[in-house]
């Protein structure tokens, strides 16, 4: 099973992991791809034989399909509504469907490529160093939330003082 969003996404925190990571998804998807592609070929060539067998049975029996008179746009419609040819069509539109969705996610790797070497080239210069003792956000919250506290009462006690 493959989970497309998760295999394109970049977790910050783990570029090396990523990178080995990479060549990995690249092959999956790129063999993904070709087997994909693979199956579309497969769907179109039964499309057309499809096609093909539909039109000999068209032309050979007109009666059976309610043809008045043979003519390529009329054997051409006919097979359009045949159920066989529907089902044909609808597998080959899958297949496509499929190849198209790989196509984005090959590109989607290569964008994560190009990314995890810009966020490698911004982490080489530094661009992510901070304080060595990670930040308390919810604690830093809170101290500042007590401060605007203790300001806007001594401000309000000031106001009150200023009129009496």
């Amino acid at each position: 099973m493959c989970n497309y969003e998760k295999d394109v996404t970049i977790d910050p925190d783990a570029l090396d992991v990523e990178w080995l990571g990479q060549p990995g998804l690249i092959f999956k998807y790129s063999k993904k791809s070709a087997e994909a592609q693979q199956d579309l070929s497969d769907a179109k060539e039964a499309l057309e034989l499809c096609k093909a067998e539909l039109n000999k049975a068209i032309r050979s029996n007109p009666e059976k399909y309610k043809c008045d008179k043979i003519t390529d746009s009329v054997v051409e419609a006919t097979i359009l509504i045949q159920p066989d040819f529907q089902d044909v069509s609808k597998e080959y539109r899958e297949a496509a469907f499929q190849v198209n969705i790989l196509r984005g996610v090959m590109d989607a790797l290569n964008n994560k490529k190009s990314a995890l070497e810009n966020l490698v080239k911004l982490h080489g210069q530094n661009y992510f160093a901070g304080p060595s003792v990670p930040r308390d956000l919810t604690k830093e919250w809170e101290q500042k939330e007590k401060q605007n506290n203790i300001n806007s009462g001594i401000a309000s006690k000031l106001g009150k003082s200023k009129r009496g």
